[in-house]
Formats: C-alpha cells, sequence, structure tokens
C-alpha cells in the first residue's frame, strides 16, 4: 500500500520535479519516450491522478508531452521559456517593480550582451541581424531588437534575462503616450548604431550605444509610465494547449484588473461563460494558476477563483528548469552572477548609512558562524551563499535580485548531479577572510576597492558556484 504523503497537489509538484531531473540526467533526449503511464506509474510509486497532475506541471514547462496511442508514452520535448518569462514579468509588475530597478537592471546587462555580440558575431548572423533590424523600420519600440542582439551574445542566461528586461519594459510602457515622430527615429538610429557597431565588432562602443540607448528608452518610460492597473494595449499572443491559453488569459485580466489579492474572481459558471471554455479545460487552467499562486478555487458558499498574492517560486524553478535545457558553461554563469553582484555591492556602498545596512556590517562576517569549525567547508557553502543573498536583499534592486536567485537554483541543480567535491579547508577559511575585506570597504565608503573585492572573490570561488 503506498504511503499517502503530502497532498495531491505537492506531491505532484515533487513527481513533476523528479521527472524533470531524470530528463537532464538523461541530456534531453528530445523525441524520446520515458514510458507509458503504467511504468511512470510503477516508477514513480504513485496513483495515476497524481502521476497525471505531475505530468500536466511537465508539459506546462514545455519538457515532455504525454502521446496516447500505439508507440505513445512521455515523449520529451524541447521547452519553451515563454510560460515562465511571461509569469516572471507579471510579478515583477505586481511587486512594485519601479522604473528605476528597471533602468539599473538594463543599464547593467544589455551593454554586456551588446558588447559580448561584437566581440563574437559571425556573417551569418550580422545578415539576420540586419533583417531584424530592417523589420523594426516605422516601429523601433517594440525591442525585440534588443533579444535579437542579446541572443547573439551566446549566454543563454544573459539572453533570457534581457527578454525578461525587455517584456516589462513593454508592460510598462503599454497605455503610455507613444513617442513623438522624432522620437521614434532617434530610438530607429540608436539601433542602427548599435548594430553597426556589433557588425564592425567594435565591443567597447556597442556596449556604450545600449547604455545610452536604454537610458533614453527608460527616461521617456519615466516622464510617460502610468502606474495602475488598465494600462490598456494587447498582451503578446500565447501558445500552448488550450489551459495554458486560458491560464495566461486569467493571468493576465487578474493582473489588468488590479490585482485585488483575497477577492474572488469569479464563480466557476460565471468563467464558464466569460472565457468560453469547457469545465474541464477551466479546471486545468485553475490548477497551473495555483502552481503559479495566482489564484486558487475555493468550494462551497461565497467560493470561486480566489486571487493570491503571487510569489516567484515557480517561475524561477522553470527558469532554471529551460536554462538547464540551454546548457550554460561555467563562464556564462559566471559571468552574470559577477556582474549582479559586484553591483549589488556597489548599491550597498551607496547606501551604508540606511538602518538595515549599518545593522549588517555591524555583524562579524571574517569568520564561521557560531558553533561551526573554521575549516567546515560545508557551513562555509551556507555562510557564502547567506553573505551573498543578504548583500542582494540590502542594494534593494528586487529585479536583480530574482536573477541571482535563479543562478543560485541553477547551481543547486548542478552541484549533487555533478557530485564536485567540497572546496578545502584553506578555502573556507579564505571565503570568510574576503567576506571580511568587502564589509571593511563597503563600511568605509571605498565604492571602488569594494567592487575589486567582490571581483576578486567571485573569481577565487567561482568553483563553489558551479
Amino acid at each position: 500500500m503506498l504511503d499517502p504523503g503530502p497532498p495531491a497537489g505537492h506531491r505532484a509538484s515533487h513527481i513533476a520535479r523528479l521527472i524533470e531531473a531524470d530528463i537532464i540526467r538523461r541530456g534531453w533526449p528530445v523525441g524520446e519516450s520515458l514510458g507509458s503511464e503504467p511504468v511512470l506509474q510503477q516508477r514513480y510509486g504513485v496513483s495515476r491522478a497524481v502521476l497525471r497532475e505531475a505530468v500536466r506541471l511537465v508539459e506546462h514547462h514545455q519538457v515532455a508531452r504525454m502521446r496516447r496511442g500505439p508507440n505513445g508514452g512521455l515523449i520529451v520535448t524541447p521547452p519553451d521559456a515563454a510560460p515562465a518569462t511571461r509569469a516572471m514579468v507579471i510579478y515583477l509588475e505586481y511587486a512594485g517593480t519601479t522604473i528605476s530597478e528597471l533602468l539599473e537592471a538594463r543599464l547593467l546587462l544589455e551593454p554586456l550582451a551588446a558588447g559580448l555580440a561584437a566581440e563574437r558575431v559571425d556573417e551569418a548572423e550580422i545578415d539576420a541581424l540586419r533583417g531584424a533590424l530592417a523589420a523594426t523600420d516605422g516601429q523601433p519600440g517594440h525591442g525585440e531588437l534588443h533579444i535579437e542582439w542579446a541572443e547573439l551574445a551566446g549566454n543563454p542566461v544573459l539572453t533570457l534575462f534581457v527578454e525578461v528586461l525587455t517584456r516589462l519594459t513593454a508592460r510598462y510602457a503599454r497605455g503610455a503616450r507613444p513617442p513623438t515622430p522624432d522620437g521614434l527615429r532617434r530610438l530607429a538610429a540608436d539601433h542602427g548604431a548599435i548594430v553597426a557597431a556589433i557588425t564592425a565588432g567594435d565591443a567597447g562602443r556597442a556596449a556604450t550605444l545600449t547604455e545610452d540607448h536604454v537610458q533614453t528608452v527608460t527616461g521617456w518610460l519615466q516622464r510617460h509610465h502610468r502606474p495602475g492597473p488598465g494600462r490598456g494595449g494587447a498582451p503578446a499572443a500565447v501558445r500552448g494547449k488550450r489551459a495554458e491559453v486560458l491560464a495566461a488569459a486569467i493571468h493576465e485580466d487578474i493582473a489588468t484588473e488590479g490585482w485585488r489579492t483575497g477577492t474572488v474572481f469569479g464563480g466557476e459558471a460565471d468563467l464558464l461563460q466569460r472565457y468560453g471554455v469547457s469545465r474541464s479545460t477551466l479546471r486545468e487552467a485553475v490548477r497551473l494558476l495555483d502552481y503559479h499562486t495566482v489564484a486558487r478555487m475555493r468550494r462551497g458558499p461565497g467560493g470561486g477563483l480566489i486571487i493570491t498574492e503571487p510569489q516567484p517560486e515557480a517561475a524561477v524553478d522553470t527558469i532554471a528548469l529551460y536554462l538547464d535545457y540551454r546548457r550554460p558553461t561555467r563562464m556564462d554563469l559566471n559571468l552574470v552572477r559577477e556582474a549582479i553582484e559586484v553591483d549589488n555591492v556597489a548599491a550597498v556602498v551607496a547606501r551604508r548609512t540606511d538602518p538595515d545596512v549599518v545593522a549588517f556590517l555591524a555583524g562579524r562576517h571574517d569568520g564561521p558562524p557560531d558553533g561551526a569549525a573554521p575549516e567546515d567547508p560545508r557551513a562555509a557553502g551556507w555562510a557564502e551563499l547567506a553573505f551573498h543573498t543578504e548583500l542582494a536583499e540590502l542594494a534593494g534592486n528586487r529585479v536583480l535580485n530574482i536573477f541571482l536567485r535563479i543562478i543560485i537554483e541553477l547551481f543547486g541543480r548542478h552541484w549533487t548531479p555533478t557530485m564536485q567535491p567540497m572546496p578545502g579547508p584553506g578555502d573556507a577559511l579564505e571565503m570568510y577572510r574576503a567576506h571580511g575585506r568587502i564589509v571593511a570597504a563597503i563600511r568605509d565608503g571605498d565604492d571602488s576597492m569594494a567592487q575589486h573585492r567582490s571581483r576578486r572573490h567571485q573569481e577565487a570561488l567561482s568553483s563553489w558556484w558551479v
């Protein structure tokens, strides 16, 4: 007899994670069957109902699809980042991400992407980029070109983060007064100059022009952004199963109407009529909304689809899963992580008189936590994670904080499968000393030294992350 274990929804999420881990361990064999439903039930020791719920989540992540009939089974598919990207963008909007936070993140990552693109672009990619530039003629404000040249950087982590930033900018621009004809010509000229710099292989100029362009775009956004619900504008088209399309539509409507947490968005009968779908499609969509902590269905009198406070965990997990498929290298991860970490240190220096920062600086960081042996590498690993997590929170940029969490999630996924050896006792002691030196520079208000020490620390201990 099977142990009933945790509630079915939580157990299904756990089984979905196991299935996805198996796919990663097998090298993501697209087109291969993982087995029929009975085989999977036996392998994971679950009921049909729990397995089917887990499969729905795996399908939602675009990791595999259940195919019925002869030669069927759970078939591995190439994933799509769109569901997670969409959920992340709406979460960041819900969380009240400011234009300043968005500007800071874009100024950090987009020039980096443009510079990398200039260093590695080939002629075929130049032709494609020029074609994308021509396609934006007359409508240069859509941002797709930014995603195009980020893709040319060859760093899947950076590319995905730039896409999130671009989509978030587009949402914030909805309903705002469109740029003037002169403004559109300026945007088009900026795009042309950046593409020319990338084509010429001039990484420095590509990065500088991109920085200037991002400041122009966000400056316009700061002047014309209208916060609050109902900004108008059509959301991007969503592809997938009917339940996924419906979940995205409900998600969008909840956000547009102001995200009134705790209120009833509608009863089941009302929602069936409003969206013109079957009961089974609606219920599957509601399960996806519940997974993303957007809304949950409450039965009985006064029940209905209750709007909940969204959390980023599901989107973080899904984005990390997608990036696993893209197989970022250690260099890819370290490049983005280092950029964010160093920027966080600079931000904390600027805020060093804030009470929370003062309290952090007053703590002891140059030695092990209370009760831990100085040479214990496992305790040092947790201290390293806690140190950088707290710095990220003190820096105060919610976008960059979420991006760092995704990189940490990727680290967690790769530590166990690769079975890397723990760092040695000498590494642990040096890590504590590095923390102490960084904190000392922050306390002194020495911005450049704090960044220098942070960068050297990241380089020295990069093996702790991946």
